[in-house]
């Protein structure tokens, strides 16, 4: 695969549709041609203390950033006609959905890649596990902010790079 987005989300609380931040990767012919992080204020609006601790995010971080359906009207465009690639796609590919139906919008119907299953078919038991750090790294890609959406992101796409 040489053309596709890799996407994360981060969530505030347990509800898929609570994105908080949003990293992508654009890759055209095996090359990242751009870079895409924004943070999003989160519906419902409460951050769970296990998400805070997993990626720093807090509302003093969101309160004054944009609603989801102005962030998508500026990353869909970018990513038109792609296919999106994420770690344990069921988790972005849920956010995304969720997201759009909470805001009334129509869901692109996008065809998601998981790096999480390839690294299951490809690795098997070779890794001690398939959690994204894990699998950047048997890829050569050193992952130093984990559970930052874009450093996640930039992450999905070397693993896609290597083994999609």
């Amino acid at each position: 695969m040489r053309d596709f987005t890799a996407i994360d989300f981060e969530t505030a609380n347990g509800e898929r549709s609570s994105v908080c931040s949003v990293g992508a990767v654009i890759v055209r012919d095996g090359i990242i041609r751009e870079r895409f992080y924004r943070l999003i204020h989160p519906v419902p609006n409460y951050y769970a203390w296990f998400c805070r601790q997993v990626h720093g995010l807090s509302d003093a971080d969101t309160c004054d950033a944009p609603a989801f359906p102005e962030v998508w009207t500026e990353l869909a465009p970018r990513i038109a006609g792609l296919p999106l690639v994420a770690h344990n796609a069921r988790f972005d590919e849920g956010c995304l959905r969720a997201v759009c139906a909470c805001y009334g919008l129509t869901y692109p119907d996008y065809r998601f890649y998981d790096t999480l299953q390839a690294s299951r078919r490809i690795f098997g038991r070779r890794l001690p596990n398939h959690q994204l750090h894990t699998v950047a790294a048997a890829c050569g890609y050193d992952l130093e902010h984990h559970h930052h959406a874009l450093a996640d992101a930039e992450a999905c796409a070397a693993i896609a790079l290597r083994i999609l």
